[in-house]
């Protein structure tokens, strides 16, 4: 039995599995960059084969199904340490079991997978409600608005919630920048597109500055829901159930001047 060390990338954990059936059996999968080698099992670095990842994919879909295939990405795009192994022993189970697979709730693998998952959906739908968005500008004369917007998510949900925003936006080019995985989703006219993004600087090496008037809308905003405020009604443990506190720093009506 060996472990198997990936690139954290979806294509890379398929093709571990690869290996599970056709190289060794594998004791665990985890991340290259954070593995402690033991006394207790070999390892092999694994190489992320397109070819090997797409045959696994297709397997899970035929012989388990399109929504277990649904599942395993939401858990793979958690947070959660040790999710690699959660997703291992639920593809196995499911390639002995088949469809009935996704009906066995009380089974810890499929509990377990379900539980991460569940958590990446409540993420996703926190960034739906948390985001806010500031008008940037380059600075440039004449250069185009671009709504921009910070957050600092558990899960890697931006993909899962870029779609929601490109079309709500769809006139409004948007960035919405996951500061601790420097990365982003950027959107304009229905499109996006997931890139690598360090800061605000864009790629001609200019740099997003708040607009004038974005100042004075948060100011205006900030003024508004102080003075609705009812301080004798004020719950702060109601308050933070509703909205959590990790959310708080970016947004405008909390995050004072």
């Amino acid at each position: 039995m060996l472990d198997y060390l990936y690139d954290e990338t979806f294509e890379g954990l398929l093709t571990c599995v690869y290996h599970h059936y056709y190289t060794d059996r594998a004791a665990g999968i985890y991340p290259r960059d954070d593995y402690q080698p033991t006394m207790l099992n070999g390892f092999m670095e694994v190489e992320t084969d397109q070819d090997k990842a797409d045959r696994v994919y297709n397997a899970i879909g035929n012989k388990i199904s399109n929504y277990a295939l649904r599942l395993i990405y939401r858990a793979f795009l958690s947070g959660i340490q040790g999710k690699e192994n959660v997703i291992l022993n639920y593809i196995l189970l499911g390639f002995r079991t088949g469809p009935s697979v996704g009906s066995l709730h009380a089974v810890k693998e499929v509990k377990e997978l379900e539980d991460i998952a569940r958590k990446v959906g409540i993420e996703q739908e926190r960034m739906l409600q948390f985001v806010r968005f500031e008008v940037m500008e380059t600075g440039e004369p004449g250069s185009p608005q671009i709504l921009y917007a910070e957050v600092e998510p558990d899960h890697d949900v931006l993909e899962l919630a870029a779609h929601h925003f490109a079309e709500r936006f769809s006139h409004d080019p948007l960035i919405i920048h996951d500061t601790g995985r420097a990365k982003a989703v950027v959107a304009y006219e229905h499109n996006w597109y997931v890139t690598d993004f360090d800061g605000r600087h864009m790629p001609d090496g200019s740099e997003l500055v708040i607009s004038e008037d974005e100042r004075n809308y948060q100011d205006l905003w900030r003024t508004y829901f102080d003075h609705i405020a009812i301080k004798e009604r004020i719950n702060p443990r109601c308050q933070r159930n509703h909205m959590p506190v990790r959310y708080w720093k970016h947004l405008t009506e909390v995050n004072l001047p």
